[in-house]
């Protein structure tokens, strides 16, 4: 599985001020596997963890060996979703070499129901009411915050006759085929919107062959650590509420809530569209925020939200607000302004401080992280940098430094 190289996520996060440095900075760091993770994740029956694992001076960045082919993870919360999919995909790999398998591919094809009878019928009206899938229609965003996500045209109407594939996931989404899967993926403990190509392909497989031959599917929980069930909210952070929801109903559920919290309704037009954040990572978003409601400026993290330019930077995203979130329904912290710092969100809190959540693995005294730890944008009040992972000697002394407090934390689940 391929993922855009990150030289340096703070290239993105953090808009540095040109200052003249004399220290001695240093270097991303090549850690051990087990460095960063427990002995139960750094091997499996479907994966091995590679050994040695580069830095880039915030982000590690793992290789993972499967039965499936190899899977790049950025940071310790990505390694956790990867681990729990290679397994998921061997569950589901087994399950389409047995003869119930078997017996629903026959049922579906010798009775098929009535919905997919419509859409034989109908085909043309099926596909254009099926969901599309945001990516396909939606181009990146700018360089810089603003409002406005830039659109693609469609191609749905350009006169072609819907292809056979187009027809069949048409059948899928209008027979209810998204309930089934979203099962599929809950009984699993995986993430049902999923970039993981090789995961979709087989929850789709076998969900299909089980829900249209009208039996029920049965996989059982994929999600283990140390031989004790977990649920997806606390091994991968997906809401329970996502697997319940379908994509539209989550969609109008996180749309009425930031009406609520007040924002416009063209951002959180954008926010829907936005082509890097999955369904589950704006329902996350969208939960942070509601477990804020005291803050003013959460449009600003709206906005942020949708000058997102990868992935990986959404997922940073998700991860520093459900620092702060956490921080905020634990009681550690009162949050009364969420600030935006380039492309770093902060919080300022009840007593003034200024706290700043880095969901990061090992962080090095580079010279980009000693110009943001001394930038003179921040203001006066009390900082903190509230971290997962670690911080080197010289990170941690430098920050001290630079008049900043330090708090480790663990990577946040939410």
């Amino acid at each position: 599985m391929k993922h855009p190289s990150l030289i340096s996520l703070a290239c993105a996060a953090i808009i540095i001020p040109a200052t003249a440095q004399t220290a001695a900075y240093e270097q991303g760091a090549l850690l051990n596997a087990a460095d960063l993770l427990p002995a139960d994740l750094l091997r499996g029956p479907s994966h091995r963890v590679r050994e040695q694992v580069p830095t880039d001076g915030y982000m590690a960045h793992f290789k993972i060996d499967t039965d499936f082919g190899v899977f790049e993870a950025i940071g310790v919360p990505q390694v956790k979703r990867r681990v729990v999919e290679a397994e998921a995909i061997r569950k589901l790999v087994e399950t389409s070499k047995s003869d119930l398998f078997a017996e629903g591919l026959k049922r579906s094809v010798a009775q098929p129901i009535d919905a997919v009878k419509n859409i034989v019928t109908n085909p043309v009206d099926s596909v254009k009411r099926a969901p599309k899938t945001v990516g396909h229609f939606f181009s990146k965003v700018g360089s810089s915050i603003e409002r406005g996500v830039h659109k693609v045209k469609e191609n749905s109407s350009d006169g072609r006759s819907p292809s056979a594939g187009e027809i069949g996931n048409a059948a899928k989404n209008a027979a209810g085929f998204d309930k089934a899967k979203l099962d599929t993926a809950r009984q699993l403990g995986v993430d049902p919107y999923s970039d993981n190509a090789r995961l979709q392909e087989e929850m789709d497989k076998v969900t299909w062959a089980f829900f249209a031959g009208g039996l029920p599917l049965r996989i059982g929980a994929a999600v283990a650590s140390a031989g004790i069930a977990l649920t997806a909210t606390e091994m991968v952070g997906v809401p329970e509420e996502t697997y319940a929801l379908t994509q539209s109903e989550l969609a109008l559920r996180d749309q009425r809530s930031l009406a609520a919290m007040g924002l416009r309704e063209k951002d959180i037009k954008d926010f829907q569209i936005q082509p890097h954040l999955s369904t589950t990572r704006r329902h996350r978003i969208v939960k942070s925020l509601e477990a804020l409601p005291g803050a003013a400026g959460r449009g600003r993290i709206i906005l942020l939200a949708n000058s997102c330019k990868s992935a990986e930077h959404a997922d940073f995203l998700v991860s520093a607000l459900s620092m702060l979130a956490v921080r905020q329904l634990g009681g550690a912290a009162d949050y009364k302004d969420l600030r935006v710092f380039g492309r770093l969100p902060g919080a300022i809190t009840a007593t003034g401080t200024l706290e700043v959540p880095a969901p990061v693995d090992h962080v090095t005294w580079t010279e980009q992280v000693a110009s943001f730890a001394r930038r003179d944008d921040l203001g006066t009040a009390p900082r903190l940098l509230v971290h997962t992972g670690k911080l080197s000697d010289a990170a941690a002394q430098g920050f001290k430094d630079a008049g900043w407090q330090t708090q480790a934390i663990n990577y946040p689940v939410r």
